[in-house]
This record gives structure tokens, C-alpha cells and sequence, in this order.
């Protein structure tokens, strides 16, 4: 079966898994003599076809089949192995591999973590010694002892990759978040082999880019998103159109509330590369935030035209169907999580959906899970939000706390303390303090200012928030400005600058759920119609045939 053998090995470098694995089972079952030779050959065919199954995304048949390999090669005498390898190379063609106890070991926990099963894949890349790992086996580790939360061996896999080769990002973004500084990380550089023993003559410009890279990481690591803001942005200059890192300045201009930015950039990010998924999750979130349906519409047709597997397809789809079906919108969230149990942004996705549906104790446990994997502003806000709901406001307290602790530069980790004071009348004082150390601190920022307009409306002092929010207008042209304006002067019946503001809102942002919605109620109060009122039931059974509608439909 030489013959076959080698065709096998052709139809797998040629990614044809299908036929590839259907040639396996006649490879695997022929029979023949009992010899070592002949074992050895079957061990090296139980491969190939565990390499076409995982090929195919069979993961428990192919582990099946690996441990099978292991079993036929440890079976083999070692007296005799050697002389079987020599005799079968003798006669199989050099493209069929030779049997490599560490590479089926290897291959056995990619399954293993195929299948979510980390402590069992683990254990099998714990069996290699480290001198024999090959890069993509100490990244593997790397992962799994992260997964283990034992981060210290982590670091060790993932500097030893950087030692080879220096351009593992995702090494860098791992050793960046578990607090390597960029000393460190330029030391690495400095260790990575050369081809001839000798510097490429572009090296200096190499090491130059790539420590402002780390440094950018560093900074996101350490939540100082406007350091690494400012880094990406030089970077820009040097790699004009560089798909990455515009995602990765928009996915931060995201996390400090720059919305409008981050969607530019998103766009930018997809004109140059129109199938691009890494992200796309957070610009769907964007534009949800911003009631953009049709651009939101397009996006998610797109994302499922590229591949309706992947966890970023997943969230969209919740993000489309949140406004028609919290539900169903929590069934894609769990989806995504299902794909991959590391994604973070689908833990931040559930829990919000959690809390629309009035569920705050399972809310809790998605952006516990979002921070186990990675602590950032938004899972924080969550926890926040969740603890006030379940009237904990100690724990609330004790978490904002924490964020402020963590991000000592954030601007929006003071406005969630002041948030948690501002739910008592007894902590108004406070909240007001913190929301004007957060203006202080960014004052751009312009939920701070919206925090302490409320804080004023509640304790009476309507003309001090119409006057800070009046001052920011000069500077800011932003319709959540213009709305809560107009629902300052809604609630003291000043009904015709309401309607202005209401009306400059929609003109800035045609999308805006809340102030069409303000709007048309207080319509209704200027034509002397009670807008609490019940809407009419014919009305009301257009929207659920409406909400019925499958994903085909509404895309």
C-alpha cells in the first residue's frame, strides 16, 4: 500500500480531507504480515488518517485514531523500531513522514482542546520534553497553562517562542497582560536567531517598530488605552492601510467610548479587507448602540456570507436581534460561547442580555467570566450594574472600587464609583465628586457630564443641568447631549425647547431610539393626548408577526 500511502500524503498537502480520510479506511484495514516493518507503517497510516478526520473538524474520531497510532507504535519492540523505520524508508516516498511519537502527542491535545477538554490536552503536552518542542508546541502549551491559569510556566513557553521567532503576536499580547515590560520583551528581540549568523540590514528598523508595537501592548495591558492609543497611531504612519492595527485602535477607541471614531475606523478596517471577522463582533455592538439597523442589517449579512460559524457571527446576530427578541438574542450569545469558550466579548454580550431580561444573578456569573479571562472597563461596568440590581450595593461598591484601583487614569472607572454613590440620596454629594474628578480628569468625556446632569435633575437643580449641558453643547455637537436637554425641559413643560432639542438630536443621528421615542411622546403631550396611554392592539399584533420573522427574512 506504498502507493496509496503517498497519494494520501498528497491528497492532505493539497487539503483534500474528505477523499483523503476515505483513503485512510482502506489504508488502515488492509492486512499483511505482523512484522515490525509492517506495524510501523500501519502506526504512520493511523496518522495520516487522524490528520485528514482533523482535518475535516472530526476531533473525537481523529484523537480516537491518534491514541490508536500510539498503541500500534508503542507495541513495536524497541530493539526492532529502528529497523523497521530504516526498512520502511527504504521504500515510502520522502513525502509521508516518518512516525513522531511527539508530534501524534502534539496532535492528540490540539483534539483534546478542540473538544474543550484543556486538562486532558494538558497532560499530553506535559508528556514532550521541553528540548524537543518546536514552536508550535510551546505556543500550545503556552495556551493551555494560561487556560490553567498557572501563569508562570505559561510565560516560560511563551518567552521560549519569542527566543525563536519574534513576531508571535500572540506571545507578545499574552506576556503583555500577564505584566512582562518592555525591557524584558526587547531582550527576547535581541535573542532571536538570525539567518547566517548576521543581522539583515533592516534590523535596527525592525526592532524599532516592533518595541513600539510591545509598548502599545503593554500600555493596553495596563488599561493606559491612551498611551497605546497614541502608539497605534504613530505606527499608522509607518504601515499606511495596516488592517490590523486599525482594529486595534478602533476596538480601543471603543473601550474609551469614542464611538463614532471606532466606527470609522471599523469601516476603514473593512474597505480595505471586505471579508474581515476579527473585531466585527464590536463594530456590530457599535452600531446596535447607535441604532444604525441598516448598516448593522448589512453587517451581519456579510458576516454570515463569510462564515456563519465563527463566535463574531454569533454575537452579531444577537446584536441584530436584541431590539425585536431579547431571547433569541441570548440563544446566539450562548452560541457564540459554544464555538469558543474564551470569548470574551460573548460574555459581555450574554450578560447585558441577562439584564435586559431582569436576570442579574446570571448576569453576575457572565462578566465573572469575562474577567476571568480578561479584566477590562466594560465587564466591570457590568458587575456594577448587575450588584445595584440585585440591591448589592456593597459588592457594586467594592467592584468599582476595584476598577478605579486597576485603571487609576480612567476617567469612566470614577464615573462608576460615582454611579454606585449616586443611587442613595445620601451619596449624591459623593457621586457629584467623583463625576467631577472624571470631567476633570477626560473632559471630553461625555458621560460623566450626562451622569451629573441627572444628579442635578434628582435633586432639583434643573437650571444647573441645563446650563452644563448647554456649555458642553458649544463644544461637542452630540446628540445624547441634545436629548437629555430635551428631557430637562420636557419634565419642567418647557414643551417647545424639548421639541427643538428632540429635533436637533435626530438630525445629527437619524437612529436615535431615544429621541424618536421622546419625541413622540411628547407630541402627544402637545396635542393634550396622555402618552402613557395604551397603544392600540392591532397595532401592537403587527409587531409580533413582525417579531416571528427568521433571520432570512429580516436580512
Amino acid at each position: 500500500m506504498e502507493a496509496a500511502r503517498d497519494s494520501m500524503a498528497a491528497l492532505l498537502d493539497a487539503g483534500l480531507f474528505d477523499s483523503a480520510q476515505t483513503l485512510g479506511c482502506f489504508l488502515v484495514s488492509s492486512g499483511g504480515a505482523s512484522n515490525e516493518a509492517s506495524m510501523s507503517m500501519k502506526a504512520e497510516s493511523l496518522v495520516l488518517h487522524g490528520d485528514a478526520l482533523y482535518g475535516e473538524k472530526e476531533f473525537r474520531r481523529a484523537l480516537n485514531v491518534y491514541k490508536q497510532a500510539m498503541q500500534c507504535s508503542k507495541s513495536i519492540p524497541r530493539q526492532a523500531t529502528s529497523t523497521a523505520r530504516i526498512s520502511v524508508s527504504t521504500t515510502v516516498r520522502s513525502n509521508v513522514t516518518p512516525f513522531n511519537e511527539n508530534e501524534v502527542k502534539s496532535k492528540i491535545a490540539i483534539c483534546h482542546s478542540a473538544l474543550h477538554e484543556y486538562r486532558e490536552a494538558l497532560q499530553e503536552m506535559e508528556g514532550i520534553p521541553s528540548k524537543l518542542r518546536s514552536l508550535k508546541m510551546n505556543l500550545m502549551l503556552g495556551k493551555l497553562y494560561r487556560i490553567s491559569r498557572n501563569n508562570r510556566a505559561a510565560a516560560i513557553c511563551y518567552k521560549e517562542c519569542l527566543r525563536q521567532c519574534p513576531y508571535i503576536f500572540e506571545a507578545i499580547a499574552a506576556l503583555a497582560e500577564m505584566g512582562l515590560s518592555s525591557k524584558e520583551f526587547s531582550l527576547l528581540f535581541s535573542q532571536a536567531p538570525t539567518r547566517g549568523g548576521k543581522p539583515p540590514v533592516d534590523f535596527l528598523d525592525a526592532q524599532r517598530w516592533w518595541n513600539r508595537y510591545v509598548e502599545a501592548q503593554c500600555c493596553i495591558a495596563s488599561h493606559d488605552y491612551k498611551g497605546g492609543l497614541d502608539i497605534y497611531l504613530e505606527l499608522m504612519q509607518r504601515f499606511p492601510n495596516n488592517v490590523h492595527i486599525l482594529l486595534e485602535i478602533a476596538k480601543i477607541e471603543a473601550i474609551i467610548g469614542k464611538n463614532e471614531e471606532a466606527i470609522m475606523n471599523f469601516e476603514k478596517a473593512r474597505l480595505i479587507d471586505p471579508n474581515i471577522m476579527a473585531y466585527m463582533d464590536e463594530y456590530a455592538i457599535l452600531l446596535k448602540l447607535k441604532s444604525d439597523y441598516t448598516k448593522l442589517n448589512k453587517l451581519v449579512h456579510d458576516m454570515l456570507h463569510i462564515d456563519p460559524a465563527r463566535p463574531e457571527t454569533c454575537i452579531a446576530l444577537a446584536a441584530f436581534w436584541e431590539r425585536k427578541d431579547e431571547r433569541k438574542a441570548l440563544t446566539y450569545a450562548e452560541k457564540s460561547l459554544r464555538v469558543d469558550d474564551r470569548h470574551i466579548t460573548g460574555y459581555i454580550m450574554k450578560g447585558n442580555l441577562h439584564l435586559s431580561l431582569n436576570r442579574p444573578d446570571l448576569a453576575v456569573t457572565d462578566f465573572r467570566g469575562a474577567q476571568e479571562l480578561r479584566a477590562d472597563l466594560r465587564s466591570y461596568q457590568g458587575l456594577v450594574r448587575a450588584y445595584l440590581a440585585l440591591s448589592k450595593c456593597k459588592d457594586a461598591l467594592f467592584t468599582a472600587r476595584e476598577a478605579m484601583k486597576v485603571m487609576h487614569q480612567s476617567a469612566k472607572a470614577l464615573k462608576l464609583v460615582g454611579d454606585v454613590h449616586a443611587i442613595s440620596s445620601t451619596g449624591r454629594e459623593k457621586a457629584r465628586k467623583f463625576y467631577e474628578s472624571a470631567i476633570r480628569l477626560e473632559p471630553g468625556f461625555l458621560g460623566a457630564a450626562l451622569a451629573l446632569a441627572d444628579l442635578h435633575v434628582a435633586e432639583g437643580r434643573n437650571k444647573e443641568a441645563v446650563l452644563l449641558l448647554e456649555r458642553y453643547l458649544r463644544q461637542w455637537a452630540d446628540d445624547s447631549l441634545h436629548v437629555k436637554l430635551a428631557q430637562v425641559f420636557a419634565a419642567t413643560s418647557l414643551l417647545s425647547d424639548a421639541l427643538s432639542h428632540y429635533q436637533s438630536a435626530l438630525r445629527i443621528n437619524p437612529h436615535n431610539e431615544a429621541a424618536k421615542k421622546g419625541l413622540e411622546r411628547l407630541e402627544k403631550q402637545m396635542k393634550g393626548v396622555d402618552p402613557d396611554a395604551p397603544e392600540d392592539e392591532d397595532e401592537n399584533e403587527g409587531d409580533d408577526v413582525d417579531g416571528d420573522q427568521d433571520d432570512a427574512e429580516l436580512l
